[in-house]
């Protein structure tokens, strides 16, 4: 086993006795059960880790937790690979392959670096100004800033991973299982209330898995979390979810959750992989604690720069020490523990170079009784090393921080820590749209009143509260508080108490700490490390008269990387403030939004993919369709017969029998997919009637009407044949693909705007399976099979329906047609269909009855101009514009778009209009889509007038025909147009869009 050069002789809570092997880059390394990626890379001296995402320079670690900027890696090979993994919270496991990424052709000399080199040409918005010339040049440019962008490779293999989803509730949700958040779900959890607590960490603990010695109601606090733990994991009412990150807080007290479940095992492991959690809570403590700052001086990003608090963790809780020699640089007083907790470790610490002059507080009087040397009122000035720390300077600053004087002082270290204040993480807190506010004595932004709906409350560091003990207290009672207020009893038992905090010093704010020459002009100050973010490209912004945050952040990219600027956002804001004269929170903030951390693209689809990715519905005829040849096509969810193809026929030949035969005697088809909604009420007449443009309310029962559904707009929202049953009761049919949006839309009108009607939506489509007979003959291939009725014309006349017997099945018949052909739609019980079906076939085999498929029925329809919504019209279309002006109910005082129509622009006599198109090359088929126009240039641009909506070879017309949508197209016919596509240009006349003037017509 390879030597762990950094790793400390004992401590920390990793195993030991179970070493790991892992790779990266290739070389082979081994750490222990426990390590995360990056603490076994520091154990074993890796400081390099990956480059930059813009400048490509060497970058490490900086962090111990999802923060994390630099250390991003691909884990994982082939179809498990993974990008943009965050280092500190890949789990180490046995055989984990892992690979730096942005670097070629490798990460030790990598060709982008010549960017660094370029820095000064290319700042922040440098791409504005560069490739606006020459005029035509963006083409060009595009390739590369493309293979430009973007972090890591994406797998190109289907995701083999199992992926599962969850619902929850709860009375508390705490998020955050560190000591604040564990005083929370005790307290709540003893008063029987139901609990979710959880934490991003594999273990509970939060800060305290990087404590050496504190103590918890006189015990270790380690002792006191395994106590802790084991306690909660006693009730019953009590959840624990570790591993698991709150990444959104969604409306109504809902939050999602990820938690992953086998990542740390690797792709051998069984079960799913990551499971999403929904979980709605009464109320939603939030102890997530807070996110270390770095400080902002002269070539911060040099591997070996890190936090503070980072080098602590790794320490205490991994025994791994980022480096041989070590300097801290500091605003505050709690660098200074992570200095005594080094030498503690046995690593050597340099020095503490302190911002502020002659620190007195209880740690830093501890640091020099352990015979750490303090450099007061000074700073690091410069960093040397390129691929490793290897070399600081150290100088006095001035009376205001804005320089240094005096000689520099020199320290030989492979290390720099700094610590620049605290910030609470207040990220779910900013996703209810809740504001943060300022507070002035930790120099961070705390949560603001919460909003409305939104039944929460930070505790602890989350809030700005830092001690420990102070945050036991506040998340104990928080957590009673909670179950309280939902009628739990009041048996919180005693608040958790800690030893008293140090007393300390208040942090010195240095935004930019100085060096020797001016920023911008000497080495880089780095804001956001993830974006090449630099505080002269702040002031670069602000120069340019950028000062918004939000056009900050857009210019330079500050914060919209995948950290979202958790280490850079204070530091920015505070640089732009300087820079304007202003106080920090006068600038204003930017806007958290989920997820808190990236989450993968597999655990939002769950097991909703492949064949689960959308529900597939068949139709009850679906396997006789099958066992006859025909293919089928997708429309909506469901899968319908497409055509029925004989020996040796090419679809094309299929359909064109199919349409001729349906038009000349008799066809069948499987309408079973109508969406069907039954609707009844004593306000069923008045509903209809507002929401169709027709009128209803005098429609008798037996009776049936065709009608136009419009959106507030007056755009053609849906349409359909609606029944009336009985004086309160309707049968709705809608269009295949917009059954569930018709249903939605109803509930919705009657749920918020007339929830005082008595009506009721009940969606049926799967309760008739529906055979439609079409053509001249349907009546005679009927007549064989039907019982109780009398089918002819004047008994049973056009857009009726009755109920009756085929087959011996009971059906209710509706006399309506889609294809202008007579015709009638059986409506039976799905169970029932192949029966009647089989006995309308043999019925029909003297007319040589011939089932058709979707295209034919295309077809049929097109030849009478009948509309389909969702071809014929895009969003844009009334239905006037459709040509349907006696469809509008013209004495009814309202409906649902009535409104639009009245408008000025929806009454223009040159909008887009329903026509017909005849090819003067009468077998010439043009592709739907087609874009139509008056005068052909002979290139792009020309000016469009309209586009063809259907295109169909008509057997029964000779030809073919098409239907299109063109400005002012009803003034414009016998016009020549051209449709321009695929290298030629087709010439059409713009005719009526109805094809088929004779025949016998669908009253007959």
């Amino acid at each position: 086993m390879s030597a762990q050069k950094n790793r400390v002789a004992t401590g920390g809570r990793i195993d030991r006795s179970k070493p790991v092997r892992f790779s990266f880059d290739g070389k082979t390394f081994y750490g222990y059960q426990g390590d995360t990626l990056a603490s076994a890379l520091l154990a074993n001296g890796v400081t390099l880790v990956g480059r930059s995402f813009k400048y490509h320079r060497p970058r490490g670690i900086v962090t111990a937790g999802p923060e994390e900027p630099n250390a991003l890696v691909e884990i994982g090979t082939g179809a498990y690979r993974e990008p943009n993994t965050r280092a500190p919270q890949v789990e180490l496991y046995d055989g984990l392959v892992t690979t730096s990424q942005n670097r070629w052709p490798s990460l030790d000399f990598d060709i982008g670096a010549v960017n660094s080199t370029i820095s000064r040409f290319i700042p922040s918005g440098f791409y504005y100004k560069t490739f606006k010339w020459p005029k035509d040049g963006w083409m060009f440019y595009e390739k590369f800033i493309r293979q430009a962008a973007g972090l890591g490779t994406g797998p190109t293999e289907t995701d083999p991973d199992r992926y599962d989803k969850v619902y929850g509730h709860c009375d508390v949700l705490v998020v955050g299982a560190g000591p604040t958040g564990l005083a929370a779900a005790l307290a709540a959890g003893r008063t029987g209330a139901r609990v979710v607590l959880v934490d991003e960490q594999s273990e509970l603990g939060g800060s305290l898995l990087s404590e050496r010695d504190r103590t918890i109601d006189g015990k270790p606090a380690a002792e006191w979390v395994a106590a802790a733990k084991a306690e909660l994991s006693a009730m019953a009412e009590v959840s624990l979810l570790t591993r698991t990150t709150a990444f959104a807080y969604l409306d109504a007290n809902m939050l999602s959750l990820v938690e992953r479940i086998t990542d740390h095992v690797g792709p051998s492991a069984k079960g799913p992989r990551q499971r999403l959690w929904r979980i709605r809570a009464k109320e939603v403590i939030l102890a997530t604690g807070a996110i270390e700052r770095p400080l902002v001086y002269s070539d911060n990003d040099r591997p070996g720069c890190m936090l503070a608090s980072a080098a602590r963790t790794y320490v205490n809780r991994y025994g791994a020490t980022p480096g041989q020699r070590i300097v801290i640089m500091t605003n505050n007083d709690t660098a200074y523990q992570t200095a005594i907790d080094l030498v503690a470790a046995g690593v050597s610490v340099a020095a503490v170079v302190d911002l502020r002059a002659n620190p007195t507080g209880a740690l830093p009087q501890a640091a020099r009784a352990k015979g750490i040397e303090i450099i007061d009122n000074s700073a690091i000035t410069k960093v040397k090393g390129t691929k490793q720390v290897r070399e600081v300077e150290v100088q006095t600053l001035n009376a205001d921080a804005t320089g240094v004087v005096g000689s520099a002082r020199h320290l030989y270290v492979d290390t720099v820590l700094s610590s620049g204040g605290w910030q609470p993480t207040v990220h779910l807190h900013s996703q209810t749209r809740a504001k943060v506010v300022w507070d002035d004595a930790i120099q961070a932004f705390i949560p603001g009143p919460i909003m409305p709906g939104q039944n929460n409350r930070s505790v602890g560091a989350a809030r700005g509260l830092f001690g420990l003990d102070a945050g036991l207290k506040e998340g104990h009672q928080a957590g009673a508080e909670a179950a309280a207020r939902f009628g739990f009893s009041n048996s919180a038992g005693q608040a958790p108490s800690a030893d008293a905090e140090p007393e300390g010093q208040p942090l010195r704010s240095v935004w930019i700490v100085p060096s020797t020459v001016p920023v911008g002009q000497g080495g880089k100050h780095f804001v956001d490390y993830q974006n090449d973010v630099t505080a002269a490209d702040v002031k670069l912004a602000h120069r340019e008269g950028y000062l918004s945050v939000e056009h900050l952040k857009r210019y330079t990219t500050m914060g919209m990387a995948t950290d979202q600027g958790k280490t850079s956002n204070v530091n920015a804001l505070a640089i732009m403030a300087g820079l304007r004269g202003m106080n920090v929170p006068d600038v204003g903030t930017t806007t958290f939004r989920p997820p808190y951390t990236p989450v993968t693209f597999g655990v939002f689809a769950g097991p909703d993919k492949g064949d689960f990715l959308d529900p597939i519905r068949k139709t009850p005829l679906h396997q006789w369709h099958a066992d006859h040849g025909a293919p089928f096509e997708c429309v909506g969810q469901w899968h319908r017969a497409w055509y029925y193809p004989k020996a040796g026929e090419t679809m094309h030949d299929a359909v064109n029998r199919e349409v001729k035969a349906t038009r000349d005697s008799v066809g069948i088809f499987d309408a079973s997919t109508l969406g069907k909604i039954d609707i009844q009420g004593p306000d069923a007449a008045w509903f209809l009637n507002m929401v169709y443009t027709n009128a209803w309310t005098k429609l008798e029962p037996g009776k049936c009407r065709y009608g136009f559904m419009c959106g507030e707009d007056g755009m053609v929202f849906d349409d359909g044949v609606t029944s009336r049953i009985s004086e309160n009761h309707f049968h709705m049919t809608t269009t295949t693909g917009g059954a569930p949006r018709v249903l939605s839309w109803l509930e919705e009108w009657h749920q918020c705007e007339w929830p005082d009607r008595q009506v009721y939506f009940t969606s049926v489509t799967e309760q008739w399976a529906v055979i439609a007979l079409n053509g001249p003959n349907a009546r005679k291939v009927l007549e064989k099979v039907v019982e109780g009725i009398d089918i002819s014309e004047e008994a049973f006349p056009f857009m009726t329906w009755r109920d009756c017997k085929v087959a011996g099945v009971k059906t209710r018949i509706f006399r309506i047609s889609f294809t202008g052909a007579l015709s009638f739609e059986l409506n039976v019980p799905p169970s029932y269909a192949l029966q009647v079906w089989r006995a309308l076939m043999d019925a029909g085999e003297e007319f040589n009855i011939t089932p058709y498929g979707t295209e034919a029925m295309h077809v049929l329809r097109a030849e009478k101009g009948f509309v389909i919504v969702g071809q014929e019209t895009d969003g844009t279309m009334t239905p006037q514009d459709l040509g349907f002006e006696w469809i509008i109910g013209k004495a009814k005082p309202d409906f649902i778009g009535r409104r639009s129509h009245l408008r000025s622009d929806t009454k223009r006599p040159d909008r887009k209009h329903l026509v017909g198109l005849l090819t003067e090359n009468p077998k010439e088929v043009l592709p739907e889509g087609a874009q139509v126009v008056e005068h052909v240039k002979d290139k792009p641009p020309m000016t469009m007038i309209g586009h063809v909506t259907s295109s169909y070879w008509s057997p029964n017309a000779g030809r073919s025909i098409a239907m299109a949508v063109i400005k002012n197209g009803r003034n414009r016919m016998g016009q020549t147009v051209y449709m321009p596509y695929e290298g030629k240009v087709v010439a059409a006349k713009i005719t009526k869009p109805v094809f088929l003037e004779e025949g016998e017509k669908a009253n007959g």
